[in-house]
């Protein structure tokens, strides 16, 4: 199969998630993705640590520089800037979810950039994105959360609730990784670069667009109902015998099953009910009768009654029950990969796309610090006194 991205250059600069993982997207597509990192490693590389003397490369950024090279560089130096300079002549995108002035100081902000290279793409995150009074701000995942209104609806009895998966970190390199190939069309359309922004803020806005559209136009004032939601109903997590069950009902036709299942169809004809969003209104009243309902029942049993009905259910499961899922397996989403000083390897997970006519699998491990340093200056023109000059210096 094809690697449609083969052929095509990107600097990674990114940091944690949002730009690091837009670049892994691009490496998974089949571009060649160099990850540049400080002397002693970048602070992403040390995150999660996977060995129990919690030290060396970390989860992080295992998962997050798969499919990429990887070399040292302190672009602060006049030598690094030069470097940096040489590496921009051969690349189509440089991805840094770095602030503004960061980016300036190391000579990415995209006007440098574009002078280096008239038609280089800059995929640039940031927080609060480069406009309006928060733009100087910085910030992580859970910041996007709680400025969005998401940590507030997620909370219950009036405490906010942050999910702990770093889902606006996520959808932000998602968004990076879109609006990269839309730049990669429009220069060959055009023969022009751009500036592709995106920041956690308005991605974790998107994610809340509903809930916020709602309360402009409605001004409901919505309080948070942790796992209940407020516009069907019963979708809840229940306590069963052994465990917990997640159930979501929406729509009539769902509706209509769930109370045959329960022996309570004469709601069918109760107007407290008829309307998604009365069902929501009226939720507590849906989900007490079915907490009693998952009670009487073991997960397994629980699940298999409403899988029967069709019925949209499934278990709360912890990461280790996630691993031991044959589901899990069966759609390899994750591999098994070598790494130095892991004796089993690791098992990360693949870009969960599935292409008929396009490879997107994982093809190598992240890099180990500065593991292709030499082989990249070598590419760029430097000779190996060059190289052994700089790396005495501390510019690699």
């Amino acid at each position: 199969m094809s690697n449609i991205l083969s052929g095509f250059r990107v600097l990674d600069f990114g940091r944690y998630i949002a730009g690091p993982y837009c670049a892994t997207v691009l490496a998974d597509f089949g571009a060649e993705v160099i990850r540049i990192e400080k002397l002693t490693g970048s602070e992403d590389r040390y995150i999660a640590p996977l060995n129990e003397e919690q030290t060396g490369d970390g989860g992080l950024f295992l998962q997050m520089a798969q499919n990429k090279l990887g070399m040292t560089l302190n672009p602060m130096k006049p030598e690094g800037r030069d470097v940096v300079k040489r590496l921009v002549k051969t690349a189509d995108i440089v991805v840094a979810n770095l602030p503004i002035e960061t980016l300036t100081a190391m000579g990415l902000d995209y006007e440098s950039l574009k002078a280096v290279k008239d038609d280089i793409i800059l995929v640039h995150g940031s927080a609060f994105g480069d406009e309006g009074p928060y733009k100087n701000r910085v910030g992580f995942d859970g910041l996007g959360q709680a400025m969005s209104g998401a940590m507030y609806l997620s909370g219950s009895e009036g405490e906010p609730r942050k999910l702990y998966g770093p889902w606006v970190d996520f959808t932000t390199a998602l968004m990076g990784a879109l609006g990269a190939m839309a730049a990669l069309r429009h220069r060959d359309m055009t023969g022009e670069g751009q500036v592709v922004g995106t920041s956690l803020f308005g991605s974790a806005i998107l994610i809340s667009s509903v809930s916020l559209l709602e309360q402009e136009m409605l001004k409901l004032n919505r309080v948070g109902t942790a796992n209940r939601a407020q516009g069907a109903g019963p979708a809840d997590t229940f306590k069963t015998k052994d465990g917990w069950v997640l159930v979501q009902s929406l729509g009539w036709p769902l509706f209509e099953r769930w109370t045959k299942l329960i022996g309570e169809d004469h709601w069918l004809s109760d107007p407290r009910f008829d309307t998604d969003q009365k069902r929501g209104d009226n939720n507590h009243i849906l989900s007490e009768r079915m907490a009693k309902w998952c009670a009487e029942r073991t997960t397994k049993e629980a699940i298999a009654e409403m899988d029967a009905v069709r019925l949209p259910c499934g278990p709360v499961m912890s990461p280790q029950e996630v691993l031991e899922d044959p589901h899990l397996a069966a759609m390899g989403l994750m591999t098994r990969v070598a790494y130095p000083g892991f004796n089993k390897g690791v098992p990360l997970t693949e870009l969960p796309i599935k292409m008929s006519k396009t490879d997107t699998k994982l093809k190598h491990r992240a890099p180990t610090l500065g593991e292709h340093t030499d082989q990249v200056m070598e590419s760029l023109g430097y000779s190996a006194d060059e190289i052994a000059d700089l790396r005495s210096k501390r510019v690699i």
